[in-house]
């Protein structure tokens, strides 16, 4: 079951009728974390997105103490997992439930990534929403074509994301992240201000303005050595760098 080791809806085993509506209706929210000793890595900015995405989704507020404490009740003796998190609304208006799933514990991709772009934007993309089929079917088509992942673009060729990353190039002095409509992740709200970045919009036309690039999300950092035919070398200091950055960061406890 994909390393499954629990799965909880509102503090509890579900049963299956409450299992029918999150099986069958993908409308709504989640985060995803790794937990390392009963700790994670941007915690407040993973409960402030789940609070912020049921405003905007339901116009119904979640206690960000709450969903802390249905996750930290979900891992109580699981001190190194995986962990998702949605939120749903089984009765339009009525109360929101919480959705916890915890796994085995994901680590970054041992060797870099290679990405293929295709032109496809993700609905509402400032949200993490469950609404997935497309990045699923473009990562699929990807690995299918020998890649690692899809970089999603605008028709004009401009950057987004990745299926499940966000995206960075280094210019040989700034960490560029590309000015699109794209989700902002954890992992990069945390690195964004311990680098030297900015925002630019980058077109598949720009890479060559670029001696490297790679991705992030909640389960690391990971070089890139490929956009379809655009190679990139993997820039060892700058890894260490961003590396270096992530690992500064405190880990919150549960």
């Amino acid at each position: 079951m994909n390393g499954l080791i629990r799965l909880e809806i509102d503090g509890q085993v579900p049963s299956a009728e409450q299992l029918y509506h999150p099986a069958l209706v993908n409308y709504g929210h989640l985060t995803a974390l790794q937990v390392r000793s009963g700790r994670v890595q941007g915690l407040g900015l993973h409960l402030s997105r789940l609070a912020s995405a049921s405003l905007a989704l339901f116009d119904t507020p979640l206690d960000p103490a709450h969903a802390r404490a249905l996750l930290r009740h979900a891992v109580r003796d699981v001190p190194d997992a995986a962990v998702r998190v949605n939120v749903y609304q089984p009765v339009p208006g009525g109360p929101l439930s919480v959705l916890v799933a915890v796994r085995q514990p994901v680590y970054p991709s041992p060797s870099p990534l290679r990405l293929m772009s295709v032109p496809y934007q993700r609905p509402v993309a400032h949200i993490k929403h469950l609404g997935s089929f497309g990045q699923i079917y473009w990562g699929r088509a990807a690995v299918e074509h020998g890649f690692d992942d899809a970089l999603l673009t605008t028709p004009d060729g401009e950057i987004t994301e990745t299926a499940v990353h966000n995206i960075a190039f280094f210019d040989g002095a700034d960490v560029v992240w590309p000015d699109a409509p794209a989700l902002p992740g954890v992992a990069m709200q945390l690195l964004e201000p311990l680098l030297p970045s900015r925002r630019a919009v980058v077109t598949l036309t720009d890479l060559a303005a670029y001696r490297a690039a790679f991705v992030t999300n909640s389960i690391g950092v990971v070089p890139v050595t490929a956009i379809d035919e655009h190679a990139f070398a993997v820039d060892e200091p700058l890894m260490a760098t961003v590396t270096k950055a992530l690992a500064s960061v405190a880990w919150d406890e549960l």
